[in-house]
């Protein structure tokens, strides 16, 4: 069931009042903050799991010998995600690695990272092999080509579940605006109250993938964001938000309003090659804010692959399943219903779409959305 409702927050970053739509089905509220890890005794199954009855069935996987490894795409979501996971495991494991495959371009994320001193390493200098234990964060397996090689223990995610994969510990409720919030759940779960700098980034990163309760999301998510406000450094989530662009970023932008198409109500733009994907997103979401645009598409190369960006307000649209309609066959898509994305290696696109263009993109999307 969704109903809306009005939270009410004091804060020097954004102030005020905000309202959302929230699921009332979203996770549990009614555990403590302080102390050692608690662990019930026993898992309980053929039933809806509190999140305690999550945290004792996660916490299962793993012993004092094991060396964990934790897998993520990096964003503000999977970092603090896998920033919490460490604390959970912090005194049961022998120690807790997390590593990322893409490069760190996005200015907030670079700033977040730098401000919070977060240790994580890239996936490709990591042995693999050395870990006991493998768990994925705010992704799944089949969403990239390096994961599907690797065998996890956990996946704990919001997004649509995939197919493909299997693991012994899976946790996916696409109805959460965050798995930041997931993980606030465990942590509560444990009574595991978190550091600053834990909470500030769990903080930050349900700010950023609910775009400030802009989204559908659950109770579960206010509720964690309203656990974390007073714990976290609002001065460093406002310095970390406040980290955009770089002056040479912007040439981007450029590129993106000379190539610029709109028919249908729909926009379109290629960007050719860029130096990250992450300003592909940045972009769409500029162009997202355009009146009476129903559709924005937005596309660029990097590192032999076609990225194309969806967004759209989500009233009887769906991103996430055109962008698997469209590129699931030939490479990695999905997403939400109001965004999503896709990535195809060069070599897969029909020769003809070699030279991509923004006349590309439209022929491409028109041919679908037909």
């Amino acid at each position: 069931m969704w109903y809306r409702a009005t939270v009410v927050l004091r804060s020097r970053v954004d102030g005020g009042r905000f309202s959302a739509w929230f699921s009332s089905d979203g996770g549990d509220d009614d555990v403590g903050v302080n102390g050692k890890l608690e662990i019930p005794k026993k898992p309980v199954s053929n039933k809806k799991k509190s999140a305690k009855e999550r945290l004792v069935e996660f916490c299962g996987l793993f012993s004092k010998e094991d060396q964990v490894l934790v897998v993520i795409n990096a964003d503000p979501d999977a970092i603090a995600s896998a920033m919490a996971v460490k604390r959970l495991l912090r005194y049961r494991v022998k120690s807790v690695t997390i590593a990322y495959p893409n490069e760190i371009r996005r200015l907030n994320n670079v700033v977040m990272v730098d401000l919070l001193k977060i240790p994580m390493e890239r996936l490709h200098t990591v042995k693999v092999g050395d870990f006991t234990k493998k768990v994925m964060l705010d992704s799944q397996p089949s969403h990239l080509p390096c994961f599907e090689n690797i065998t996890f223990d956990a996946v704990i995610d919001h997004h649509p579940a995939s197919k493909g994969w299997i693991a012994p510990f899976v946790d996916i409720r696409k109805d959460f605006g965050a798995t930041a919030s997931m993980l606030v759940e465990y942590l509560r779960a444990g009574n595991l109250k978190p550091s600053v700098a834990l909470a500030t980034a769990l903080f930050y990163a349900i700010k950023v993938d609910t775009r400030n309760f802009e989204k559908k999301a659950t109770l579960a998510d206010a509720i964690s964001f309203r656990y974390l406000f007073n714990i976290a450094n609002q001065n460093l989530v406002r310095k970390i938000e406040l980290s955009s662009f770089r002056r040479s970023e912007l040439n981007y932008f450029k590129t993106a309003l000379n190539e610029m198409k709109v028919s249908k109500q729909r926009l379109y733009a290629h960007l050719g090659k860029v130096s990250s994907p992450d300003m592909l997103v940045l972009i769409a979401d500029f162009l997202n804010q355009v009146h009476d645009v129903a559709w924005v598409f937005v596309s660029g190369l990097h590192n032999d692959k076609l990225v194309v960006i969806f967004r759209c307000d989500g009233y009887k649209k769906n991103a996430g399943r055109l962008a698997e309609k469209m590129f699931q066959a030939i490479g990695s898509a999905g997403g939400h219903r109001e965004a999503a994305r896709a990535e195809v290696p060069l070599r897969n696109l029909p020769a003809e779409r070699h030279e991509f263009s923004t006349k590309t993109l439209m022929r491409l999307t028109t041919k679908h959305l037909l």
